[in-house]
């Protein structure tokens, strides 16, 4: 299932919207601004300094090689510094002598524009001179430097990494600027979606009293009204739906009242007929029979109103600690003298877990359970009680060897008017669960061990 939320749609378009244009916008700009930079002044001074330096040298070049040759030549004529006398020698020939080199050029003259030529011979110094014909060597190489010098500090201020750099923030913050929008605008349009979203899954919960606040009068705003109406709808149906259970419950169960209320008048109301009719009989055996057949329907008809008054009451819970083996033991002593047919079976825990409940209600709870067993084991049969503790609760289990539960009888034990066995008022079950309920446990059905019915009563365990 698709989970992306309309939102990130929108940021995802928008990125992929605008990030090919922004590229190219940049890649255009940046192309533009080199050939703008590619035409300043500031190339052409340096194609222009670079050529002078060539010039420079070759001239610088070609004069050394002519005035080597005309002075091997003697075309020129030469200076001698004789080393006897090197007290008187000018500088520049002190230094050469003592440089140790065997020859030397160095310019000389108005701004450079003679070349020297200094050779050492045995015990002197021959120098020779070349005009260079007015060029002045020294102040081509000043303003050489001068050009390089304004071609550095241009260098220096990179006009294209600052163009560029200025040019990616302000593209880069109009994009961010309209990123924070586009996600502002985003927010404000999704955000109804996602309450009608949230409000939807609360109704799907089964929260139908939840409803999504409107703000706004748009089409989401209508949208919003239009769910709450019908979560208020559906919330009124649910409550018809409910009363209206809740009303054919308690019609069933009025009906079954009626109904064994007329099985027991009805034996009474034919006695007394028959008494009636036959006047003042002195029938001592007869009369003795009828008045025996009134007793034991009245004391039916008083067990079923007291079956339903503690079905509809609510008993106190004084919940305590209580040693589930003895009371499981106590429990089947006194129901072994009721059912002497039945063989009943013990498996308790080695050391007796403690439960924190009702006593009296657990005490029920055991009763009804294994008195069902008994009943269902029938003579011959085998009622067998367990007790446990699993994930620190307090287990007790009734199995017994009977014919087991169908599966519409699984499907509807707990339920109260429900009853699969002759004379059964359907409520025992479902006091004894509720009685579990109330002491902070359970009733569940398991498989028998022994072929029957399981039951397995939970109960919070004490530490």
């Amino acid at each position: 299932m698709n989970r992306v939320r309309l939102r990130t749609r929108l940021l995802v378009l928008f990125v992929a919207a605008t990030v090919a244009p922004l590229l190219l916008t940049l890649w255009i700009s940046l192309s533009l601004l080199d050939r703008s930079l590619d035409l300043s002044p500031a190339s052409q001074i340096d194609e222009l300094s670079r050529a002078v330096e060539g010039t420079g040298r070759e001239l610088y070049h070609q004069a050394r090689e002519r005035l080597k040759a005309e002075a091997a030549l003697g075309r020129l004529p030469a200076v001698h510094f004789a080393a006897a006398r090197q007290a008187s020698w000018p500088q520049n020939v002190a230094e050469f002598w003592a440089s140790g080199e065997p020859e030397r050029f160095a310019l000389g003259g108005d701004a450079g524009d003679r070349l020297d030529y200094l050779a050492r011979r045995d015990k002197e110094v021959l120098a020779y001179s070349l005009p260079l014909n007015g060029v002045k060597m020294g102040t081509l190489s000043s303003m050489y430097a001068k050009a390089r010098a304004v071609v550095e500090r241009r260098r220096g201020r990179d006009l294209r990494r600052g163009f560029t750099l200025t040019l990616l923030v302000v593209a880069g913050a109009i994009w961010i600027c309209a990123l924070a929008a586009l996600i502002y605008w985003a927010n404000r349009i999704t955000a109804p979606i996602r309450e009608l979203t949230k409000g939807l899954a609360q109704v799907a919960a089964g929260r139908l009293e939840y409803r999504v606040a409107v703000s706004r009068e748009d089409e989401a705003g209508r949208a919003i009204v239009a769910f709450n109406e019908m979560a208020e709808q559906l919330e009124e149906t649910r409550d018809r739906l409910v009363y209206m259970t809740r009303l054919e419950s308690w019609q069933a169960l009025a009906r079954k009242m009626a109904h064994e209320i007329k099985n027991s008048l009805t034996p009474i109301r034919l006695t007394v007929e028959e008494v009636a009719a036959r006047g003042g009989t002195s029938d001592a055996e007869f009369l003795q029979q009828a008045a025996q057949i009134v007793v034991d329907e009245v004391t039916s008809l008083e067990r079923r109103v007291r079956a339903f008054t503690e079905f509809s009451s609510e008993p106190p819970v004084a919940p305590r600690n209580i040693d589930v083996n003895a009371m499981l033991e106590e429990r089947i002593a006194l129901l072994r003298a009721a059912h002497p047919e039945v063989t009943y079976t013990l498996r308790l825990a080695e050391e007796s877990p403690s439960a924190y409940a009702d006593e009296d209600l657990l005490k029920g709870v055991l009763t009804n359970l294994l008195e069902n067993a008994a009943q269902a084991a029938t003579s011959g049969g085998i009622v067998m009680g367990m007790t446990n503790t699993v994930n620190g609760h307090v287990r007790i289990e009734v199995h017994d060897s009977g014919p087991g539960l169908s599966v519409l009888a699984r499907s509807t034990l707990f339920e109260p008017t429900i009853s699969f066995k002759e004379g059964g008022m359907g409520l025992g079950l479902s006091i004894a669960k509720r009685s579990a309920v109330l002491s902070g446990g359970d009733i569940e059905l398991v498989q028998s061990e022994l072929g029957g019915a399981g039951f397995r009563v939970i109960l919070p365990r004490v530490a």
